[in-house]
C-alpha cells in the first residue's frame, strides 16, 4: 500500500515556548514538507539551503521575512508565498499579535542547512 498523499496541516502544528518546532509532515528524496507554528516574538533564524530551495505558504499571521545577511526584511502575511532559491538567506520573526503558521517545502530533501548569523 502506498503512503498517504493527503494530510491535514492542523495535525502537525506544535506550539512551543522556546524556539519554533519544525514538524515534518512527509518527506521523500525529492522534498521535505514541514509545518511551522511561530508564536508572537519567536524567530526562525536566518539561514540558507546550499543545494536546494525552500518555499513557504503563509496560512495565518504576519511577520518580518529575512532577505539577506545584512538585515533586510520584508513584511509578510497570510496568503503570501515565499521562495528562497539555493543559497538565498531566509528566516522570519513573528512581529504580529497572533501565531504565524506556514507550510515549508524544501527541495530536494538533502538541500542542506546553514545559519548565516
Amino acid at each position: 500500500m502506498k503512503a498517504s498523499r493527503v494530510f491535514n496541516s492542523s495535525e502537525f502544528f506544535q506550539p512551543a515556548e522556546g524556539e519554533p518546532i519544525r514538524s515534518v509532515i512527509t518527506e521523500s528524496k525529492d522534498a521535505v514538507i514541514v509545518a511551522w507554528y511561530v508564536k508572537p516574538g519567536q524567530e526562525i533564524r536566518a539561514h540558507v539551503h546550499p543545494t536546494g530551495q525552500d518555499a513557504w505558504t503563509i496560512l495565518s499571521g504576519s511577520g518580518e521575512y529575512f532577505l539577506d545577511s545584512d538585515g533586510a526584511r520584508k513584511t509578510i502575511k497570510s496568503g503570501d508565498v515565499l521562495v528562497a532559491h539555493s543559497g538565498e538567506v531566509h528566516g522570519v520573526l513573528n512581529t504580529g499579535d497572533t501565531p504565524l503558521t506556514f507550510i515549508s517545502v524544501v527541495s530536494p530533501a538533502e538541500a542542506g542547512y546553514q545559519l548565516v548569523r
